[in-house]
């Protein structure tokens, strides 16, 4: 009997590192690429409509966005505004959907290969790298702003987030700096040193606080660019004899906890109890570059169905696979207040039996 397989929700023409879920379009963002490297291997940003099809969740491809020798290694979205690190730069892209007037389906143009498309549907949109697919939906994407994030001798935008409010954004990179600009303009408010080497990961609070990790072993709390706090894992971390290990990642809290591995595993936990409840084995076999759950909000609960929560996951075997948790079995409210009462009553007879004078 083989393995277990997740379903492949996509396979894209290139390697993908980098996945966004917006609930309210039902939209799944996918973005990698080849590099600048004369590979032949494309570089873009897929756009995904998320539908539920005879019980089933499903993608298609609406649009890609190409960018050009640029492979796209991490987003974060806020709104219509996508943040895409590209090399040493941050770039904004802005994303409009629009419901079209009657089926005004082009069938100029040559299909790209290999993403799945919806079915009959051919390519409307070829203009400035662009491609559309659409069956009454357009989707269409305006280049904003961009900067460079990144000064190290080898510079890469390795992280980047959004504020609560999504008028600021902070990058992270290989040279150890944090960098806070204006959205959309790009202009920079803060800059300071928050780690020796690469910064891993970081996370912008509703408080004005800054958390970030890196691989100097540390992480850190930082109030503007003021420390307020500081982790490093041989002091406060669990004792591990001759092994290295250091802080990876920085998150919101929220019921579910997602996890890609280096070997192409992927897990679900409880957030609070680390309780695993979906665990599947290699299933891209290659590293997992990055997981997304589905927002509880939104077009989420309609494209969840009877399912808990789902979560997907991409790596550089260029699929996009969907992870799904069945909602676990509970008993409904109405029926344990019938419980209480039935019990209640059961009580009053027995104690009325035993005590004939009780009541």
């Amino acid at each position: 009997m083989g393995r277990r397989r997740a379903p492949e929700l996509y396979r894209a023409p290139f390697p993908l590192y980098a996945l966004q879920v917006d609930p309210s379009a039902g939209l799944l963002i996918a973005a990698g690429g080849g590099g600048a490297a004369k590979t032949g291997i494309k570089n873009g940003v897929h756009f995904l409509q998320l539908e539920q099809i005879n019980g089933r969740l499903s993608a298609a491809l609406l649009h890609s966005h190409d960018t050009e020798t640029r492979a796209t290694m991490n987003l974060a979205l806020a709104g219509d505004i996508l943040a895409a690190g590209q090399d040493a730069h941050c770039q904004l892209l802005r994303f409009r959907v629009h419901q079209q007037k009657g089926n005004k389906a082009e069938k100029a143009g040559s299909k790209e290969q290999g993403p799945r498309q919806r079915k009959g549907a051919a390519p409307a949109e070829k203009k400035a790298g662009a491609e559309t697919y659409h069956e009454g939906v357009e989707l269409k994407v305006e280049k904003l702003q961009a900067v460079q994030t990144d000064f190290g001798p080898d510079p890469l935008q390795k992280v980047v987030c959004f504020n609560h409010d999504n008028t600021l954004l902070a990058t992270g990179g290989t040279d150890g700096f944090v960098r806070v600009w204006k959205v959309p303009s790009l202009e920079k408010v803060l800059e300071f040193k928050a780690h020796e080497g690469e910064i891993e990961d970081l996370a912008l609070g509703p408080d004005g606080k800054l958390v970030t990790v890196g691989w100097d072993l540390k992480a850190s709390v930082w109030q503007k660019d003021q420390l307020l706090i500081q982790l490093h894992w041989q002091e406060n971390g669990p004792t591990f004899s001759n092994t290295p290990y250091r802080y990876q990642a920085c998150s919101e809290s929220g019921t579910f906890l997602g996890l890609g591995t280096v070997t192409g595993s992927v897990a679900i936990y409880i957030a609070f109890s680390l309780q695993r409840l979906y665990y599947m084995r290699e299933a891209h076999g290659i590293v997992v570059t990055d997981v997304a759950f589905l927002p509880e909000k939104g077009r989420g609960p309609e494209l969840l169905g009877s399912h808990e929560t789902a979560l997907f996951s991409v790596a550089v075997d260029s699929r996009c696979q969907l992870h799904l948790l069945p909602s676990r079995r509970s008993v409904p409210v109405w029926l344990l207040l019938l419980l209480c009462v039935g019990l209640i009553v059961v009580t009053i007879l027995l104690l009325q039996s035993a005590f004939p004078g009780f009541l």
